[in-house]
């Protein structure tokens, strides 16, 4: 029997419950040891969650120094510092897919990239690094999605899209297609609204919410 990689979940939450669940049903020829949950603080270390232990950061360490690790926090800008913090101390991340996603052999997924149950991703698509694609969501052919972005359950994603570094897309909303040479472009940090339909270009550190989207403020 294959030996399996040890792996911890950075990220104690809801969606690190969702991630170790992930984990239990791969294949076995992606098969992972779930260690435990890492915790930043040290108010949860030497709990249990689901049956796994929380440890803090310090102990992890210490005691699983040669495992991967998957970041399970839905906010963007934490887990961009969660991922530098792993890469200092020399940790390697876990790329997991869900096996009933169904995605061409032509798309890419970066080092850290989660992509959950039931989501369909077409062709010529590229996933950054530590983006996470939630459940149940559809993403067309030559879409671009930039590292640590996290698009929420239900989203829908048509063709020639690029979204930026960090973005923020919620639970249900759709992005309308651009065009080959001019895809419709989601800027940096940006926040798409629950149930938003996104027609046009928006800007960097901006909310946009409502059918059509429509910047409602700016980030400083």
């Amino acid at each position: 029997m294959m030996q399996k990689q040890k792996i911890g979940i950075y990220g104690a939450g809801g969606f690190g419950r969702e991630v170790a669940w992930l984990l239990s049903h791969l294949q076995e020829d992606m098969s992972y040891e779930v260690v435990g949950y890492i915790d930043d603080g040290d108010g949860l270390d030497g709990s249990t969650l689901n049956g796994k232990p929380v440890m803090a950061w310090q102990r992890f360490q210490e005691q699983y120094p040669s495992a991967m690790v998957t970041i399970s926090v839905g906010d963007p800008r934490t887990r961009e510092k969660m991922a530098q913090k792993c890469r200092q101390h020399g940790f390697k991340f876990a790329t997991l897919c869900d096996a009933s996603v169904r995605q061409s052999e032509f798309n890419t997924l970066g080092d850290g990239a989660i992509v959950c149950c039931g989501s369909i991703l077409t062709v010529d698509i590229h996933v950054g690094h530590h983006a996470h694609i939630n459940i149940d969501c559809t993403i067309g052919h030559d879409v671009v999605i930039g590292d640590y972005v996290t698009i929420s359950p239900g989203v829908h994603v048509s063709g020639n899209v690029h979204i930026g570094r960090g973005a923020y897309i919620g639970t249900g909303a759709n992005i309308i297609n651009g065009i080959p040479g001019k895809p419709l472009v989601i800027g940096d940090y940006s926040v798409i609204g629950a149930g938003a339909c996104v027609t046009r270009d928006t800007e960097a550190n901006c909310l946009y919410a409502g059918v059509p989207a429509a910047l409602r403020k700016r980030y400083a």
